[in-house]
């Protein structure tokens, strides 16, 4: 791995528990398939409680090149549909749901639509999409790379139809097909044929997502959805929080003995972070979850973790990090899926928590993590937002850690050091400027 010149920040250690309570912007994953569906509906929508992070702001402006106008309103935007055009280029970043989200949209522009994005985005499997798309009637150059960068050279419309994919590698090649899908003259039938889809909960809530806005999915066959073709409703919607990002702040409070409270947590969702509520329960945590507020209280045990991942992959650096200083091994199962993700986030754990004097072992599917004390040391992030977080929670107890390029968390959170900084009651660490100019305004 090539060696990194972005800016070290110098992890806070607790001085005690800490006491407080986080107010986690709205969900990625939910404010970026509104935000999709707003831009293909019949009429004007407003997305509420959005998350403004690197991630939306790319989405949001790859969805102004395509002609949706997204303009600030009451507590969230306006998004106004507009037949789709060409023409453009689309900036994906980093972002997943920017690039496998965006070109089944852009299959119906009425010219080309070109996509790139960063230089690791580069390396992000993007073929299934691209062959889904040429089954179903696109006419996608990509050189025969199936990654970016590429050009979708749309014709105004798409027939649509039946396909099959192998989707183990991610949730998001279907979601990406289902979001667009009513739009399609004959609809689109998606069959995977694979190993288990990873994140099944993301699909879950895709199909919510659509049906919530009058659109027909049929998924009572495994593995297959069915999405009708018709209008999609416009909507006024609320984000809700994202239940992800709050994972390294209810970490802090397992780590230190204290206590963290995170506000507008839903009594039912379909996000997975959801799943952090048993997981930190199984770690020594007390959970509670009473008028809407999540409470978790750090008991001074944190206890190893057997888990199968496979539905909440994006929990597991910050479960990693908090398994590397428990008090017994940990399994970490279900998961080889990672290693296609921001980065291979198998190896980049086993790598950096080793890093620092752990015992961590990559096996087929996951992470063996055994007790080892650490030290300090360098946390490299590799340009991975939960990289980075995870970085964060070690360097709660392990004085000394510096996290390399820590701004990379702006992807999901506009000032993670900022709000970490305020729950230790600390001044913010020199280093920690999110990169905020990297993402349109919306």
């Amino acid at each position: 791995m090539t060696e990194s010149t972005a800016p070290l920040w110098p992890a806070p250690t607790a001085s005690g528990p800490v006491d407080g309570t986080v107010e986690v912007p709205g969900s990625k994953s939910l404010t970026n398939r509104a935000l999709v569906l707003a831009a293909l509906a019949a009429g004007p929508s407003l997305v509420r409680h959005p998350l403004l992070a690197r991630d939306t702001r790319l989405m949001i402006q790859a969805l102004r090149v395509l002609g949706a106008t997204i303009e600030p309103a009451d507590d969230g935007v306006r998004v106004t549909p507009a037949p789709v055009i060409g023409g453009g280029f689309v900036d994906c970043g980093l972002a997943g749901t920017v690039m496998r989200f965006v070109p089944p949209m852009a299959a119906l522009a009425g010219g080309d639509v070109r996509f790139d994005g960063d230089p690791h985005a580069r390396e992000r499997p993007m073929s299934t999409v691209l062959d889904a798309l040429r089954d179903l009637g696109a006419t996608i150059d990509d050189a025969g790379r199936g990654a970016l960068p590429f050009t979708v050279r749309g014709a105004g419309a798409l027939p649509g139809g039946a396909i099959t994919i192998d989707a183990s590698a991610s949730s998001q090649f279907v979601s990406g097909l289902l979001l667009s899908a009513a739009r399609y003259d004959k609809g689109v039938t998606v069959h995977h044929d694979g190993t288990p889809v990873p994140s099944q909960p993301h699909i879950d809530m895709t199909v919510a997502a659509l049906r919530e806005r009058g659109v027909e999915v049929d998924d009572e066959s495994p593995n297959t959805w069915r999405v009708e073709p018709g209008d999609i409703r416009p909507l006024d919607t609320v984000v809700e929080p994202d239940l992800s990002n709050a994972a390294p702040f209810l970490a802090a409070a397992v780590l230190t003995g204290g206590t963290v409270r995170v506000p507008r947590w839903p009594a039912a969702t379909t996000q997975p972070g959801d799943a952090l509520r048993d997981l930190l329960a199984r770690m020594g945590a007390a959970v509670s979850l009473d008028d809407g507020v999540l409470t978790v209280r750090g008991t001074g045990d944190v206890r190893g973790l057997d888990a199968d991942l496979h539905e909440v992959g994006e929990l597991t650096p910050v479960l990693a990090a908090l398994a590397a200083v428990s008090n017994e091994p940990s399994r970490l199962r279900g998961i080889a899926h990672l290693r296609g993700h921001e980065t291979d986030r198998l190896a980049a754990l086993a790598a950096e928590i080793n890093g620092l004097g752990g015992d961590v072992e990559e096996t087929d599917d996951g992470l063996a993590i055994r007790p080892a004390p650490l030290h300090a040391g360098v946390f490299r992030s590799y340009a991975d937002h939960r990289m980075a977080q995870a970085g964060a929670v070690l360097g709660l107890v392990v004085p000394g850690v510096q996290v390399e390029d820590i701004a990379t968390t702006s992807k999901t959170l506009a000032d993670f050091p900022g709000m970490w900084s305020a729950l230790l009651g600390q001044p913010a660490a020199l280093g920690g400027e999110a990169h905020l100019g990297r993402g349109p305004a919306a």
